[in-house]
């Protein structure tokens, strides 16, 4: 589930906090980025759950019109479709669901009022009604459905965003990301596995997981070296008038570019360049890209960019 591109992403930000805390160690810094890797995962868990929570708030909301002192006709005949959603009772059986929810202790209890808001706006949606007022029951249907709502209301949904926020900081900005990955959970479910159903892993392989290590101990280890490579590349500019997040990127991009002969050069190039897009200034994508393009013209004329032609499975 978590690819190279959130890997690239959270070494950085590990980084920057290593930057602003000179007296954590590298090992310090290792250990910080698995917790976050860690924290991340549990956000697609803590997503999965709200689908089954928003289900039950329904079916309560139900239930109370039912019991109104004067019920009305549509009170007494409600449409169930959506809280008889297959696909939603089935991962509410989920045994790999269940354990890990439980053995990280993720909760929605102190964040219910998110639960009915969401509601409300799943209520109002187009993908909603036009499925509450089809006919007959299609467990492709009741898919289908979920993964509507999390493309248009829960992926970009700025109260969601401000209640994940509050409960852990590294679910910041995570939210689309993750919204993602549950869409691909959703589309895989078979109804035959029950509650067997297999949830997406935290890493795709063992060799993700040992990039992430070797990245970032690369990088801190040698981060004297790689700043001299930066440094000679810089032209008009010195090393310490350039932003701390551009140089940290930068490191980054070296590093990789050094260590890692079975990822493509343009590969690592345009990962970091869209990094510094979204972390860093409107103009540091530009000025990087002319760096670590020099960069790497020197490396090659000096045979120091070994790169082994293979299958590329770095990137989702």
């Amino acid at each position: 589930m978590i690819n190279r591109v959130l890997l690239r992403i959270r070494i950085i930000q590990v980084l920057y906090s290593l930057n602003k805390n000179s007296s954590k160690s590298a090992a310090a810094a290792e250990k910080e980025l698995l917790h976050n890797l860690e924290r991340t995962y549990d956000l697609y868990f803590h997503l999965l759950n709200l689908i089954i929570l928003i289900t039950n708030y329904a079916e309560g909301r139900i239930e109370a019109r039912r019991n109104r002192l004067l019920p009305s006709k549509e009170d007494l005949n409600p449409n169930t479709r959506f809280i008889n959603n297959q696909f939603v009772k089935q991962l509410a059986s989920n045994k790999q669901l269940k354990e890990y929810l439980a053995k990280r202790k993720l909760s929605w209890a102190d964040n219910q009022d998110i639960t009915k808001s969401l509601f409300n706006e799943i209520e109002q949606s187009d993908c909603y009604l036009q499925y509450i007022n089809a006919t007959g029951e299609n467990y492709e249907d009741d898919k289908m459905l979920w993964r509507n709502i999390f493309k248009q209301i829960i992926a970009n949904n700025d109260n969601l965003e401000e209640s994940l926020e509050e409960q852990c900081i590294y679910w910041i900005d995570l939210l689309g990301y993750i919204s993602g990955f549950i869409d691909k959970s959703i589309k895989f479910f078979d109804l035959e596995n029950g509650a067997f159903q297999e949830l997406q892993p935290m890493f795709r392989d063992e060799e993700d997981s040992d990039f992430a290590r070797k990245l970032i101990k690369k990088t801190i280890d040698e981060q004297d070296i790689l700043l001299d490579i930066i440094d000679k590349h810089l032209k008009n500019w010195e090393l310490d008038r350039v932003s701390i997040m551009d140089i940290l990127i930068m490191q980054t991009a070296v590093a990789e570019l050094t260590d890692f002969p079975t990822i493509p050069i343009n590969v690592t190039l345009n990962e970091y360049i869209e990094i510094a897009r979204y972390y860093s200034s409107e103009k540091s994508p530009t000025f990087m890209n002319g760096i670590l393009d020099s960069i790497v013209k020197e490396l090659k004329n000096d045979n120091k960019l070994i790169k082994v032609v293979t299958f590329n499975k770095d990137e989702d």
